[in-house]
């Protein structure tokens, strides 16, 4: 053997040997699992003192290109306005060599009973501000910005939808549709011309940020769920200077509008790619509608706080339908965004239309969020073998307090991530981070599923659908794996599969009657492939020397927040 990882808690999920003591590695796969008596000798024999083993994670919905910007402010836990003008005010006075002034993850619900707008950021800076929300779906400009931009003089842009006031026509500060829109290719060549923040040079730096934390969180396989065509390179870069310390399956985008002929190079593009285990192409994402939060997601009935409201699809009329169609015809999965229960009852339509017409089988297409499930829709996830690519974070009550809760109405609450009761059904849930709209940590997600309380101390909501460690860890393993076609060499822990593992601070089942504790937890040594990618330091090598330590997580937790 290459390596032993002994005196251990293994959770394999795997049904012939459940629970074992020791895992062997040989050639970059498992070749041995066990008790630790049986085990064969090994060059490198790793003692992990009782700590739990799994499966490493596979994180289905995780925005690697989103990753920390050096260059921009953070919002992260500024639920006020008073926080955030003063973050953006410090930030500005230091960082007098940008041109324009970018924050990240605001939240909408800063100002209270309504949403921000341009005039809040008055007398901040004079440069143009561009501020992302957490959802990474709006952005709050100042009156430089758009001034700059030309939305002030009634121009539009070509990623995203400015909003205007109905009375007088002025704009709000406000752009709605922002990564839909911003991700096409004329939507991401004007962004690239018109912010800096978007250049493929801090791109690349975010993708390498969010790789190292990936690996250090125990992150085995990352679903970057929305890369343009134009941003391809950034993969093929990253993969051939070795930064993917994680694998990595890249979704690409599909944006609203484009043609036979577009869907054609997504073919060709996923063709001729290398046939690489650390990179591969061909999920295909799209958009069914936006989000809950601006109200621009797709329900069945009125918003609760919006009379004759009802958000709108992403394409017009059910030309989703077609498009999934076609894309199933091209042998594609898809992984299509839908969040209110009209756009969900929409992709599901959709997806049970394309597999009657074309007689496709075992296609896994997936819908990704599933925030407001309408309760006749919820079998059909398990009828139609489709994925439902769910964020524990995102129901936590410090999220959707304030948005989410008011626009739905709580007469429509039990509708809110149905994680247990989908899980029950027989439906594959793919857990994930939707980083970073979500903390990055599976830690963080696991706490959230299993309590559904928020990490402010906020009291849990809808709890009838809590998930426990072990159903949380098999959605963030087993069916992450299941997700994507990967079942044959990740997912579980069992010979033949890839050796990609996690060693856990402590045996995170010590805390099932205890979840926050979970939060005190972290990853202690991540394996890729064979090989440690990420250590601490507080593992030690049996036969000579330390395991190689991360020399950036070594001896810390990773933050389980957003801030820099």
């Amino acid at each position: 053997m290459d390596t032993l990882v002994t005196n251990a808690r293994v959770r394999t999920f795997d049904d012939a040997l459940p629970w074992a003591e020791a895992v062997g590695v040989r050639d970059g796969r498992i070749a041995f699992v066990g008790p630790a008596a049986d085990a064969p000798a090994a060059r490198q024999v790793i003692d992990a003192g009782g700590r739990l083993v799994t499966p490493g994670i596979v994180d289905s919905h995780n925005h690697l290109l989103l990753g920390f910007d050096e260059d921009a402010v953070s919002l992260e836990g500024a639920h006020d306005l008073t926080e955030v003008r003063r973050r953006i005010s410090e930030f500005s006075s230091r960082r007098g060599d940008l041109t324009w002034i970018c924050a990240e993850n605001a939240v909408y619900s800063v100002v209270e009973g309504r949403r921000p707008n341009a005039r809040d950021l008055d007398g901040l800076t004079d440069k143009p501000l561009f501020i992302t929300t957490y959802d990474q779906h709006s952005v709050w400009l100042n009156r430089a910005a758009l001034a700059v931009l030309g939305i002030a003089d009634g121009a539009d842009v070509p990623w995203g939808r400015p909003e205007r006031d109905e009375v007088t026509g002025d704009p709000t500060g406000w752009v709605t549709d922002f990564y839909t829109s911003a991700m096409t290719e004329a939507g991401l060549a004007a962004l690239q011309a018109d912010v800096p923040m978007y250049s493929p040079d801090r791109r690349y730096r975010k993708l390498q940020s969010s790789m190292r934390m990936a690996t250090a969180l125990g992150i085995t396989t990352v679903v970057e769920p929305q890369v343009p065509l134009a941003e391809l390179p950034l993969f093929e870069r990253a993969l051939a200077e070795g930064v993917l310390t994680s694998r990595v399956i890249a979704a690409l985008f599909h944006p609203v509008g484009a043609d036979g002929g577009f869907r054609r190079r997504l073919r060709d593009a996923v063709d001729s790619a290398v046939d690489h285990p650390m990179l591969r192409l061909g999920p295909v994402k799209l958009y069914a509608d936006d989000v809950i939060e601006p109200h621009t997601a797709l329900m069945l009935e009125d918003y609760a706080n919006r009379p004759g409201q009802r958000g709108r699809p992403s394409y017009p009329g059910r030309e989703l339908v077609a498009v999934i169609g076609e894309l199933d015809r091209m042998g594609f999965q898809t992984h299509t965004h839908a969040t209110g229960d009209a756009g969900i009852r929409l992709t599901l339509d959709a997806i049970e239309d394309a597999a009657r017409v074309n007689g496709t089988r075992d296609r896994r297409h997936g819908i990704v969020h599933v925030e407001c499930l309408h309760p006749d829709d919820l079998p059909r996830f398990a009828a139609l073998g489709v994925t439902a690519a769910m964020q524990p974070r995102h129901c936590s009550p410090d999220l959707v307090a304030g948005t989410w809760m008011e626009n739905v109405g709580e007469e429509r609450w039990d509708r809110a991530w149905r994680f247990r009761s989908l899980l029950e059904s027989g439906a594959t849930v793919a857990f994930s981070s939707d980083w970073q709209v979500g903390e990055m940590d599976p830690l963080v997600g696991l706490y959230s599923a299993a309590t559904r309380a928020g990490l402010d101390g906020s009291d849990p909501w809808t709890v009838d659908e809590r998930v426990g460690l072990d159903r949380g860890l098999e959605a963030y393993t087993v069916h992450g794996a299941r997700a994507w076609h990967a079942e044959h060499d990740r997912g579980r822990i069992g010979t033949g599969l890839f050796a990609d593992l996690v060693v856990w601070s402590g045996d995170l089942y010590d805390y099932e009657s205890s979840p926050e504790a979970l939060l005190h937890q972290r990853a202690e040594l991540t394996m890729v492939d064979g090989t440690v990618a990420h250590s601490t330091g507080t593992l030690t090598d049996r036969v000579g020397s330390d395991v190689a330590v991360d020399p950036v997580t070594a001896g810390t937790a990773v933050e389980h927040v957003h801030c820099h």
